[in-house]
């Protein structure tokens, strides 16, 4: 028989649940530390930070009596923040649980009308010869693990939103005591929200599956089949948080731009400016809130495929518990690398100058993936048997634990690897931004072609990275081995949600020193936080694509395993028309997204233009313009836009499986997989580009950068046009694409038993 496992079952259900209140901990930690920093201006405490090495001038020279003023504009300010992002995700939640409700429904109708709703035990779909729970059960049970993956998702970006509103005027006060204070209350800031959503993901999902063992009993293949619908709410609320939150944030930023930065050249950030709040408020609803829903549905998608397949393979078959939550444990002990690796940022070296900003965020990435490589070795060493098989399309396929920890280990550095590539094409540090810094010489039109050519140029070494983890994986452990990779690449989720959720945090710093009319110092402080956070953040939304696509392809296995398809053959017509129509649906879902976005950029421009027209006063900054309209349009545009595109993420896998059965939707899987992963990662990469390539003409930090400045010359004026179209795309399109990628898979997933029993209506007529 095959080897016993080192871990006991016991150990196993302490480890996990004990990891998850570790992670909640530190978090609860981190944010008392942050709290720590007052917005109230009554004490005087300034003195006492001799060990810094910073003389103490640096803090006189806002104290003063002009003190006072600016940490009360601070905390007014930053109060306009998080009541513009509060309420704004308030609306949305509402729109998002109606129909939430009815997707609810939806699937306990589906799934309870496999067998006619009937209560009594069917033979199990894999093994003829044992009885299972009825499909009636699992129809209750998917509806129940939807329902809390959603509520966890949507949780998880509303408190991430929270703590970064909490942040941002944090941030920039104490950027008047020198850039490490500022850094570390910014990603303290960060690091909250990333191992609450970890551990809390980590949690509910473990509570989750002990729970409905207590009905399922030996019934481990219904089990892990129900524990489907987790990472499905979760991802379904993303595509809305995603969606809506993007399109709200780019609306906002486009009008603040093309208005303040063209036509009335005023600074990114001024007061003077009507739609300023909204794109602070955008920040934080799109980049923080959107992201953290993203990597939760990612991560419980991850989870969840690997459960699926693990549940039919030796681990479930002879009820192994420890083998079968080796998904939970690998997230647990990423859990504690990620609390380790942090405390580098935090805790032992402390940053002295701006240019060792990204190199300590770039640290967290190298230090995470090293402590994790050994936590996947010592945990695939002690939580699996030295052999055992995995279901490999209706064989078992014998497998070692020795491959198993490469397939995760390959996963986890092909992470890292995507991280880097995305970070040499989007940072300003390297040749690839400043060839598209140099092209705005020639005017707008040169910018965009270097632009484009770049982000499809990035895309080369990514696809080669997760190919390679999927040849990888896919040889050693089939299926199993992409979903564990897709686990690799997330476990230290921690850490680079933290390193995401830094920028928005340092940008709205950034933007809340310009508006209480802080000193030109502290903006370059603020900026330099900024400038290495836009670059963090792409590679953040690298990760993000590279997971999806793992994710995507294990979903897509566990979907084929449980409609028992065998092979998917390309050259059917059934499965041909699937391919090319899913391939284009990437396209469709981005002409909405873009156009959404157009069209709210065009209300939003047509206000501040109206705004800077009509207000007597508002150019002189005597008046206050009018913030709440900018607010309440972008608010409008995002809800009433976000429903389409949604609706055609969820309504193709249901509409193409009833009518058209389930080879030609494997077909539509493999074709928006293949075509959505390109598209994203090079919008992603194309607007970081644009972005930094605006930095860095703005910021002139070398001869090359002054030879094209400064603000408001001609080669700037290029860049921010360039900047203004990529919003959209490394904002909007780009991340929202893998969503679309993972939902579809795991809408497929869910539906597997109704689409197996009642699909291809239309093949049966004819």
């Amino acid at each position: 028989m095959l080897g016993a496992v080192i871990l006991p079952d016991l150990g196993t259900q302490i480890f996990i649940p004990a990891c998850a209140v570790v992670g909640i901990a530190f978090s609860l930690l981190q944010w008392y530390l942050v709290s720590k920093v007052k917005l109230s201006p009554t004490t005087r405490e300034a003195h006492n930070n001799g060990k810094n090495g910073y003389a103490d001038y640096l803090i006189e020279e806002e104290e003063g009596l002009n003190d006072h003023n600016v940490v009360l504009k601070c905390a007014e300010i930053q109060n306009a923040i998080s009541e513009g992002a509060t309420s704004f995700l308030f609306t949305e939640y509402q729109y998002v649980g109606i129909f939430m409700a009815i997707f609810a429904v939806l699937i306990f109708l589906f799934l309870g009308s496999v067998e006619g709703f009937s209560t009594s035990f069917q033979p199990c779909t894999y093994d003829k010869t044992k009885m299972c729970k009825p499909a009636l059960a699992n129809a209750v049970f998917s509806t129940i693990s939807f329902i809390l993956g959603a509520v966890t998702s949507v949780v998880s970006g509303f408190l991430g939103m929270k703590i970064a509103t909490y942040a941002n005027a944090r941030t920039t006060l104490e950027a008047r005591k020198g850039v490490g204070k500022a850094f570390i209350t910014a990603f303290r800031s960060g690091a909250v929200m990333g191992f609450l959503l970890a551990a809390s993901g980590l949690l509910v999902l473990f509570i989750t599956i002990n729970l409905f063992k207590l009905y399922y009993g030996d019934d481990w293949e219904g089990l892990f089949e129900a524990i489907t619908g987790y990472g499905l709410g979760g991802s379904s609320m993303a595509l809305f948080g995603r969606v809506g939150g993007g399109i709200y944030t780019k609306a906002a930023d486009v009008g603040a731009d093309l208005v303040g930065k063209v036509e009335r050249n005023i600074p990114e950030d001024d007061p003077r400016n009507p739609a300023v709040i909204a794109d602070n408020v955008g920040d934080n609803v799109g980049d923080i809130a959107g992201m953290g829903s993203d990597l939760f549905g990612s991560y419980a998608e991850s989870s969840c495929a690997a459960l699926v397949v693990a549940s039919i393979s030796s681990f479930g078959i002879n009820h192994e518990l420890t083998a079968m939550l080796y998904p939970l444990i690998i997230s647990s002990v990423g859990i504690l690398v990620c609390l380790i690796t942090t405390l580098f940022a935090t805790d032992f070296f402390e940053i002295k100058n701006v240019n060792e900003i990204e190199p300590a965020l770039k640290k967290q990435l190298i230090i995470s993936t090293a402590l994790m490589t050994i936590g996947i070795a010592v945990v695939s060493w002690i939580a699996l048997p030295s052999t055992f098989t995995i279901f490999n399309f209706g064989t078992q396929k014998v497998v070692h634990n020795w491959q198993l920890f490469l397939c995760v280990a390959v996963g986890l550095w092909a992470g890292l690897i995507i991280g880097f590539v995305t970070e040499y094409y989007t940072s300003n540090a390297y040749s690839p931004v400043q060839d598209v810094a140099d092209s705005c010489r020639t005017g707008a039109a040169t910018n965009v072609i270097f632009g484009l050519a770049l982000g499809y140029k990035s895309v080369i070494i990514p696809i080669f990275a997760i190919a390679a983890s999927i040849f990888v994986s896919f040889s050693f452990a089939a299926m199993y081995g992409i979903a564990v990779a897709a686990l690799g690449m997330l476990s230290t989720i921690a850490t680079g949600l933290a390193i995401d959720a830094y920028g928005p945090i340092s940008d709205n710093a950034g933007g809340i020193a310009e508006m209480a009319g802080m000193s030109h110092r502290i903006r370059e402080r603020t900026d330099a936080l900024d400038a290495a956070g836009n670059t963090t953040a792409a590679i953040g939304k690298g990760f993000a694509i590279g997971s999806a696509a793992l994710v995507s392809l294990a979903l897509f296995g566990a979907f084929v395993s449980r409609a028992a398809i065998t092979t998917v053959d390309v050259l059917t017509p059934k499965v041909f028309i699937g391919l090319i129509v899913g391939a284009m649906l990437p396209y469709w879902f981005s002409a909405m997204t873009m156009k959404s976005v157009g069209s709210a950029a065009l209300k939003m421009v047509e206000e501040v233009r109206r705004q800077f027209n009509t207000i007597p006063g508002l150019m002189e900054g005597t008046t206050k313009p009018d913030y709440a309209t900018c607010v309440k349009i972008s608010t409008d545009a995002s809800i009433k836009e976000m429903i389409p595109p949604g609706a055609l993420v969820m309504l193709t896998p249901l509409i193409v499986g009833i009518f058209f059965g389930v080879e030609t939707l494997s077909g539509v899987l493999a074709g928006s997989l293949i075509s959505g992963v390109q598209i994203a990662i090079s919008a992603s990469n194309t607007g970081g580009a644009w972005d930094n390539a605006k930095k860095y003409i703005e910021a002139g930090s070398s001869e090359h950068a002054r030879s094209l400045g400064p603000k408001g010359s001609d080669p700037h004026k290029a860049a921010v046009i360039g900047d203004t179209i990529g919003d959209p795309l490394k904002d909007t399109s780009g991340p929202s694409l893998n969503i679309l990628i993972k939902l579809m898979a795991v809408e497929s997933l869910v539906f597997a038993p109704f689409f197996a029993t009642h699909g291809g209506l239309l093949f049966k007529i004819f």
